[in-house]
């Protein structure tokens, strides 16, 4: 359990509607549905209405910030049946890079090697209380692309189990092109915040808004406004 699990969450209602993709860069074939991630009767470019409003007032601020530049959608709604694929498809990439077979593992290889995977992946949780936060249409993973239609180096890729996927992992790097890669991921910050989303503390590319970890962040810096969550499980 996360501790943006406590949060209630009071649904709203708001119906999932799609994303106007031409507004924004999109990835061709979606990543997950090429691995055969069962999204069924929704693409994974849906979310809830308010927060499509809000990735497009996001999308006009990057556009004065930086004519020409887009925002890319990786991945939005995802049915916890997506998320519970993704987990163990993470899973067993996690083993086959480690050169072993999951047959053959230790209790305690199996337990670090979960306890690996659930850095980055929420539990597919069909607890109504504790939703995994794309199964509510509320959160999105996102980078930036340029003007030429380039993606944006932000230091590591979405998805990727290391620390490298922590926002402020290369602030103070001595790495070379660590202050651009901090920079970029500081802007992709500032536009979506711009437009009321909350960012991951654990991943540079994933923003909510109205879903537990949405309110719980709010509530963590105006300890006094005990937000609670509008957006709960869809599927």
């Amino acid at each position: 359990m996360r501790p943006y699990h406590q949060v209630p969450i009071q649904e709203c209602g708001e119906p999932l509607v799609v994303i106007p993709l031409a507004m924004f860069a999109v990835e061709s074939p979606h990543p997950y549905e090429k691995l055969g991630a069962p999204y069924g009767e929704h693409s994974p470019y849906f979310l809830r209405q308010s927060v499509v409003e809000s990735l497009i007032t996001a999308q006009n601020h990057l556009q004065l910030l930086r004519p020409g530049w887009r925002i890319q959608i990786f991945d939005a709604y995802r049915p916890v049946a997506v998320q519970q694929f993704m987990v163990n498809y993470s899973f067993a990439e996690a083993v086959r890079n480690r050169g072993l077979i999951a047959a053959n593992l230790s209790a305690t290889q199996r337990q670090e090697i979960w306890q690996e995977v659930y850095q980055i992946w929420a539990e597919p949780s069909l607890d109504i209380n504790t939703p995994p936060p794309h199964s509510t249409g509320a959160a999105v993973d996102v980078t930036l692309v340029d003007e030429n239609g380039a993606i944006v180096n932000m230091g590591s890729p979405i998805d990727e189990m290391s620390e490298r996927s922590l926002p402020n992992y290369y602030a103070n790097s001595e790495q070379q092109d660590a202050q651009q890669y901090h920079a970029n991921r500081l802007l992709l910050r500032d536009v979506m915040e711009k437009a009321d989303f909350k960012r991951n503390p654990r991943e540079w590319w994933h923003f909510s808004i109205g879903d537990q970890m949405w309110a719980w962040l709010h509530n963590q810096t105006n300890p006094g406004q005990n937000l609670v969550a509008r957006y709960g499980r869809l599927i």
